[in-house]
């Protein structure tokens, strides 16, 4: 049991930690700031059952290794690189909705709204959909931090299933409001989520 009090895990998880929290509370924030406070609601948090679940099912294996694999965990050049790669996920989303500003939303729009203007600009020019690819860098690198194999695969593959069935019905909309606009920036610019266009 010393395993789970050793450096290597006190580290992994105050990172693990650490990253989580200023994930939601700056993604918060930021809509918060963006969209006034009296909009903003705990969704934007982006907690859900399905989330708390993965999370959870994170940390049990963490434990579970640590405790009786804890060499898995002493891959420093992999720990490292997934820090780095949360730091990159959580910059790549956080220029996405600073660059977006009121055009960026938690919830996908399904009406149009005066407000909501068509992004291309910033990097928006490089990845049609910078939010969804940061988030899919932060979340699978949040595991690869922690030396995870299970859960770097599994989140991996429910991130990128989410995405790829959520970027098809949003782009629906996008198509619907902007037309021949969208249509044409999404020809040219790819979405940022491995093998969805």
């Amino acid at each position: 049991m010393t395993e789970i009090l050793s450096y290597t895990a006190c580290r992994q998880l105050s990172q693990m930690f650490i990253a989580v929290i200023f994930f939601h509370v700056s993604e918060y924030f930021l809509a918060a700031f963006i969209h006034g406070k009296s909009s903003v609601t705990l969704k934007s948090l982006l907690i859900s059952k399905h989330y708390l679940l993965a999370m959870v099912f994170s940390l049990l294996e963490y434990l579970i290794e640590v405790t009786f694999f804890p060499e898995l965990k002493e891959y420093w050049v992999i720990s490292d690189l997934g820090l780095v790669l949360v730091v990159v996920g959580e910059i790549i989303r956080k220029t996405a909705i600073i660059t977006a500003g009121q055009s960026f939303t938690h919830m996908i729009r399904i009406r149009p709204d005066e407000r909501h203007q068509l992004v291309t600009h910033g990097i928006y020019k490089f990845i049609r959909h910078p939010g969804y690819c940061g988030f899919l860098i932060w979340s699978v690198s949040t595991q690869i931090m922690l030396c995870n194999p299970l859960s770097t695969i599994g989140f991996a593959v429910v991130v990128w299933k989410f995405f790829n069935s959520r970027i098809p019905y949003e782009e629906y909309f996008l198509r619907q409001f902007f037309g021949m606009q969208y249509a044409e920036y999404a020809q040219q610019v790819g979405s940022g989520v491995p093998f969805v266009n």
